[in-house]
């Protein structure tokens, strides 16, 4: 009865964590869009990172003083983290585009690809659930997209393209880095982050752009802004939401089983929709609301365990 009683209460705080790590990670992306007018991308992504890589290696050593900040299999967890920094990139380009509540649903076609991806990868049986998942999350994207000639948004791809790189990054976590430490990974995603920051800002440096190109890309290609007090705990926020994000969703799925959590970790495209509206006044249109909701249910789909 004691394990029993134990199971069920870290399954309760395994959702809890869910719920509050995506909480905080929807606040941090609306954090970025809005501050996607002040500070460019790259200049979050290093700076967030200065701030997230010491505090990791701390927390690493707090925890077990011999643990190595090393991966055990360097080249796969390279591979992971760069995959996991793209999507991120592809993520963030799409913000200042696209609705943050789009933005959301359209990434939550996730569950769909690593399903498509652990059975081509993995050999794992797509069961019907599986199957009419798909078929409702890719009409979910079209009713989201509303893909017509003359005002189709090529922004609003990118949040979909993000969720095939986190989806196979997932799989590359499953079938290669399963032993890794959660921390450690953590860490090597935000060195992977901080180093495409640096990367990306001496290319844009070096290129040149021309006001015009500037004036439309500005998140990707202006110059670094100017930080005040607003801009450094905007920062330090980021800095939280991405610890939360990475530590809360490894012990939400360490601690209780996948399906359930994957199932709560869809209050993500709400709590997107309340921070979008509350933040940015977005109203997603009748055919965007329509499009969430297919996409909810066809991740549910996803996750849930056959009978």
């Amino acid at each position: 009865m004691t394990t029993l009683t134990t199971t069920i209460k870290k399954e309760h705080w395994a959702v809890i964590t869910i719920v509050l790590t995506v909480f905080a990670l929807a606040f941090g992306d609306a954090l970025i869009k809005g501050a996607s007018g002040n500070l460019t991308l790259w200049q979050i992504f290093i700076l967030r990172s200065i701030v997230v890589i010491p505090t990791l290696i701390c927390i690493i050593k707090l925890i077990d003083n011999a643990q190595s900040i090393w991966p055990k299999r360097l080249g796969w967890t390279l591979l992971r983290s760069n995959m996991l920094s793209l999507m991120w990139i592809a993520y963030y380009i799409a913000l200042p585009h696209v609705n943050l509540s789009i933005a959301a649903a359209s990434y939550y076609t996730l569950p769909l690809f690593i399903t498509i991806f652990a059975a081509f990868f993995l050999n794992d049986t797509i069961r019907w659930a599986g199957w009419l998942a798909i078929v409702l999350g890719f009409i979910g994207v079209i009713f989201i997209l509303e893909p017509r000639a003359e005002d189709f948004n090529w922004f609003a791809i990118l949040p979909v393209f993000s969720a095939i790189l986190y989806a196979l990054s997932m799989i590359l976590t499953r079938s290669h880095c399963q032993t890794e430490n959660v921390f450690v990974l953590s860490l090597w995603l935000n060195i992977s982050m901080l180093a495409m920051g640096l990367i990306a800002s001496l290319f844009v440096y070096g290129m040149e752009p021309d006001a015009q190109l500037i004036s439309r890309y500005e998140f990707l290609l202006g110059s670094w802004g100017a930080m005040d007090i607003n801009q450094w705990v905007a920062i330090g926020i980021l800095a939280v939401a991405i610890l939360t994000g990475s530590i809360g969703a490894a012990y939400a799925y360490q601690n209780a089983p996948p399906a359930i959590i994957a199932t709560f970790d869809f209050t993500y495209v709400g709590f997107a929709v309340f921070w979008g509206f509350f933040l940015f006044s977005e109203i997603p249109s009748t055919n965007g609301m329509l499009g969430i909701l297919l996409i909810v249910v066809a991740g549910i789909l996803a996750v849930r365990k056959p009978k």
